[in-house]
Order: C-alpha cells, then sequence, then structure tokens
C-alpha cells in the first residue's frame, strides 16, 4: 500500500513538474517560429515610377431613356387590332394598334362627295361667266346679269375651299385610328387588348423608351466641375461606365450637357453622358459605376496599390532602403486608376516600396526581397 501512494506521488510531481516546463517550452517554441529568417523577412517590392495617368472622376450613376412616350389614343373608339408585342423593338412609323375607323371613314367619303358637287356647281359658274364676258361685250348681257353670275362663282370658289378643309379634316381623323410609333424604341407592357374600348387621352395603351442612343446620368463634386469644363473645351470628354454585375469591358461615351446650376443642398452639379448602346448593354433605371476621363497627367508617380497601407496616422508604404531594411513612409494619395495608386507627396521615383509580406515589417526590419515575374509599377 505504501508503494502504491509513493508511485502516486512520483507522478503527480512529474506532471506538476510537466505543467512548469511546458510552457517556457512553448514560449521558446513560438519565439523561434515568429524570429525573423536568418537572411531577414520575404518581401517583394516594386518600384515608384513616373508614368502618364489620366486624371479620373469616378462615380455612380443611372441610366435614363432619352425620350420616354407614354402612346395614346386621341379619339374615343374601340380597338381592332394590336399589331405589336410586349418588349418588341419598334421603328418609328411602324403600326402598333388599329381602332375601329368606319365611321371616320365615312366622314371622309361624305366630304369628299360634298368637295365634288360643289367643284362641279363650281366649274358650271365658271363657265357662265365666260360666257357673259363675251355676251357683255355685244350688249347682248346686262351689267347686273354679268355681276350676279360673277358673285356666284366667287361664293362657289369659297365653298370649294371650305370643303377641301373638311375633307382634310376628316382625313386627319381617320389617322388618329391609326396608332404608330412616335420614335424608334422598346415596347413595355400592352396594357389593352383588342375588343376594349378606350377614351381619348385616356390610359396609356403602351409605353415606348428610346435605348438606341442612351443617357447615363450622374453628379459630380462641384470641386471637379472647373477641370470638366477645361476638358470639353479641348474637345470631346469620354466617360466609362459599366453596369453593375455586367462582367465586360466598360463601355465608352461621351459627356452630352451638365445642369445649368449647382445643387447646394449636395453640392454637386448633374452631368448627363451619351452612348450609342449598339449592343444594348445599358437598360434605362439600370445602376453604374461611372470613370469621367479630364485630363493626363503626364509625370505622374506612380505604386502598385498593395503596396498602399491604412494606418490610424493615414496611409503608408514601407519603403526598402539600400541596406535592405524597411522605413515606414507616410504617403498622401492623390487618386487610384487601374490598380494603381498615384502619390502626391511622400515619395520619389526611383524608391523601392514593399508590395507583399508587410504584415511582418516594422522601422529598421531587415527583408530579404523575394523576386518576381512582374515588372515595376505592376499591382502583386
Amino acid at each position: 500500500m505504501k508503494r502504491l501512494i509513493w508511485a502516486g506521488a512520483g507522478v503527480a510531481a512529474l506532471a506538476i513538474a510537466g505543467l512548469v516546463l511546458w510552457p517556457g517550452m512553448s514560449e521558446r517554441a513560438y519565439s523561434q517560429e515568429a524570429a525573423p529568417r536568418p537572411g531577414g523577412v520575404p518581401v517583394k517590392i516594386a518600384a515608384a515610377t513616373i508614368t502618364p495617368t489620366p486624371v479620373q472622376i469616378n462615380t455612380i450613376g443611372t441610366v435614363q431613356a432619352i425620350a420616354t412616350v407614354a402612346v395614346k389614343s386621341r379619339v374615343d373608339a374601340v380597338i381592332d387590332q394590336v399589331l405589336v408585342k410586349d418588349g418588341q423593338f419598334v421603328k418609328a412609323g411602324d403600326v402598333l394598334f388599329q381602332l375601329d375607323s368606319r365611321t371616320a371613314q365615312a366622314a371622309v367619303n361624305q366630304a369628299a362627295a360634298a368637295l365634288a358637287r360643289d367643284q362641279a356647281t363650281h366649274a358650271n359658274a365658271k363657265r357662265n361667266v365666260g360666257r357673259d364676258q363675251t355676251l357683255l361685250n355685244k350688249d347682248f348681257v346686262s351689267h347686273q346679269q354679268f355681276d350676279t353670275d360673277s358673285a356666284t362663282q366667287q361664293a362657289l370658289t369659297g365653298t370649294v375651299q371650305m370643303d377641301m378643309a373638311q375633307l382634310d379634316n376628316a382625313k386627319t381623323l381617320l389617322s388618329y385610328y391609326t396608332i404608330v410609333a412616335p420614335l424608334d424604341g422598346r415596347v413595355g407592357l400592352i396594357s389593352l387588348k383588342r375588343g376594349n374600348s378606350i377614351k381619348a387621352n385616356d390610359v396609356p395603351l403602351a409605353t415606348i423608351n428610346q435605348i438606341q442612343p442612351i443617357y447615363a446620368s450622374f453628379a459630380l463634386p462641384q470641386v471637379d466641375l472647373p477641370d470638366l469644363r477645361a476638358a470639353m473645351k479641348e474637345g470631346p470628354v469620354t466617360v466609362r461606365v459599366l453596369p453593375q454585375g455586367d462582367r465586360g469591358q466598360a463601355i465608352e461615351g461621351t459627356v452630352a450637357f451638365f445642369e445649368n446650376a449647382i445643387d447646394t443642398t449636395s453640392g454637386t452639379i448633374s452631368i448627363r453622358g451619351t452612348f450609342a448602346n449598339d449592343e444594348q448593354r445599358l437598360w434605362p433605371g439600370e445602376f453604374l459605376t461611372v470613370s469621367v476621363t479630364v485630363r493626363d497627367d503626364p509625370n505622374a508617380l506612380v505604386v502598385p496599390s498593395a503596396a498602399v497601407q491604412q494606418g490610424q496616422a493615414g496611409t503608408y508604404v514601407f519603403v526598402i532602403k539600400d541596406d535592405s531594411t524597411a522605413e515606414i513612409r507616410p504617403v498622401t494619395i492623390d487618386r487610384t486608376v487601374a490598380g494603381r495608386v498615384v502619390i502626391s507627396k511622400g515619395l520619389s521615383a526611383g524608391e523601392k516600396v514593399a508590395v507583399d509580406g508587410q504584415l511582418r515589417l516594422n522601422n529598421g526590419t531587415r527583408v530579404q526581397i523575394v523576386t518576381t515575374d512582374k515588372k515595376p509599377g505592376d499591382a502583386s
């Protein structure tokens, strides 16, 4: 029994000793794991370079149709034919709806008949005046008869002109029974079908949006307006947009105009860009990412965006000095273009910055440069 007690005590002592020794062993192992390699912390670097870079303004916008028309009837009638389908693309002049026009056609026929009657009467009156003129020279007709026949001819001339106007009006009313597309565009939902009675200027039969060309509407801060105006004086200003969810290339257009006043509430100005939209990738109501190129900066100092870090005091980069040590350098960012950051202050051309491995760096940390296949200035 005593031997068992001593054996248990020995095992407990060894366990306690293990608990005492293990934290120390763990601490040494951790310190060895966290220690830099003998040659320094491995990093990838890129050089800050002077590269011609466009000055771009990036924002969010929406697509707007250049024209939207609500197609309505101008007369009271019954829909006889629907010659368009939901979502169909139509050209200006295409027939959309045919209304029951029998009454209007009868009015045209009646006006045409009245015109023909009065034209015949007018022609006879004109002949009478001609005969009276010949007989008057021979004193076979009195002046009173000649004056009466001349007045009758002039009255019938006015009657014929009135008949022609009434016929034109009847034909115009008849044309209202054939509803055509006023512009090129895409038709929305057809709200009324064949057989429905409609009233003049009542509910729209359909809506047409002109989508070729099309607008992109967006707002820019007022501080960017001088650059935009200066660019527009030099020529067309390029606008690139990309709809949300579209994985294709950016769509190019030009600035059409900017609003004549700045919104005092937001301090922005509304801009519209025009796009041909040949592939119909832009759809009214879509949200867009917008990039406006106002000019080119030939002497922009750029580094890969991976080099720039964000700290509590602002943005900074790790500059790799000639003695293979790292230095924290605060920098001022002007803009970001296509994965490259334009530095306006804090860095010089030719200085090397870390683009990978910065998490293990600090001021004075020795580094080991890892070569890459990427060119200086490209993002890692």
